[in-house]
């Protein structure tokens, strides 16, 4: 028998002809003329090759039966048919985000801003498994464009084949044990930093690159001391007198002020603005669609401005210039 390629709707004609013993019940069913019904009966028949239905003579002129041929294309049209009506139920399920997944890139410094978002986002699609990749903001990056993720938080400004919004804007404070030399001071200059052992950040963080970009800036190169990609690690390790961190104000804020000391930079100020980032090329699926309308409202409405508690408020460039699918 030649291989052919097998139309769904000849199919699930045949199926109700069989089902309901008679081309005319099933002209019925399907709300089409009988000779619709008939006309696709033989199509299928001459694409595979072999009767499928016996004619009935006598009183039962119109009635039919399956062939040894007929059972077995119904059984299998019934299979076919029935994986059919999933998929379409899946597809569904999909649209209106009662099931899917969505793989999100977060960077760990980012990671407890951001999770009121996700608990959020959760709590309205539960539907929807969430996958999180937590590196830094340029492997996630990285991983946007090599269409690993399907949105990512990154650091601003976005890349040229990127889209986005920001979600937050703070400035980096000097971070260090309250006994240190700055205890009292309003704001620290960076280059009143450069022989201080400085705690970075992971290889993968972008943010490492923006200090030293501003240190160079002022004539000195920072002076590692150990990396880490747990910020409260190197928070502990500063109490601990291993060295000095940029921490951001969202967080050095936070601290116990009996124990550290959280001082602007200034001259030049350096700033962590986190994006929410898409590819441009990429098409979004429902669910990322709904995660960036998500995170637009609740940083855009249902969280503080990050310009509130840090003094001032910028946008990063490059950022919000496109809806996702605009």
């Amino acid at each position: 028998m030649r291989r052919t390629a097998l139309e769904l709707r000849a199919l699930k004609y045949f199926a109700e002809v069989v089902r309901s013993g008679s081309f005319t019940a099933a002209a019925d069913t399907l709300f089409v003329t009988q000779p619709t019904v008939s006309k696709m009966v033989h199509v299928l028949e001459e694409e595979l090759g072999v009767a499928l239905l016996s004619r009935e003579e006598g009183r039962r002129k119109r009635g039919v039966t399956p062939t040894e041929a007929g059972r077995l294309v119904y059984a299998r049209a019934q299979q076919i048919l029935a994986t059919e009506a999933l998929l379409h139920d899946d597809l569904q399920g999909l649209d209106d985000l009662t099931r899917g997944s969505l793989t999100i890139g977060i960077p760990p410094l980012g990671a407890p801003l951001v999770a009121p978002a996700i608990a959020a986002f959760h709590k309205q699609w539960p539907g929807v498994e969430l996958k999180l990749l937590e590196s830094g903001a340029r492997a996630v990056e990285r991983a946007l464009r090599e269409g690993e993720l399907d949105v990512g938080i990154c650091l601003a400004p976005v890349a040229e084949d990127m889209d986005g919004f920001p979600i937050c804007d703070y400035p980096l404070h000097l971070l260090a044990p309250r006994q240190a030399r700055w205890q009292g001071r309003k704001q620290v200059p960076l280059a009143e930093l450069s022989e201080e052992p400085f705690l970075l950040y992971g290889e993968t963080f972008q943010l490492n690159e923006t200090i030293a970009q501003a240190c160079r800036s002022v004539g000195f190169t920072p002076r590692l001391a150990c990396r880490s990609s747990q910020w409260d690690l190197i928070v502990t390790l500063v109490e601990c007198g291993m060295g000095i961190a940029l921490l951001p104000a969202h967080y050095g804020e936070r601290l116990d002020m009996r124990r550290f000391i959280s001082i602007p930079i200034v001259e030049p100020e350096i700033r962590w603005q986190l994006v929410v980032s898409w590819r441009r090329s990429a098409h979004l699926s429902r669910a990322a669609r709904a995660w960036v309308d998500a995170t637009r409202t609740f940083f855009g409405a249902g969280a503080p401005e990050a310009g509130q508690q840090a003094g001032r408020s910028r946008r990063p460039a490059r950022a919000g210039r496109q809806r996702p699918g605009e």
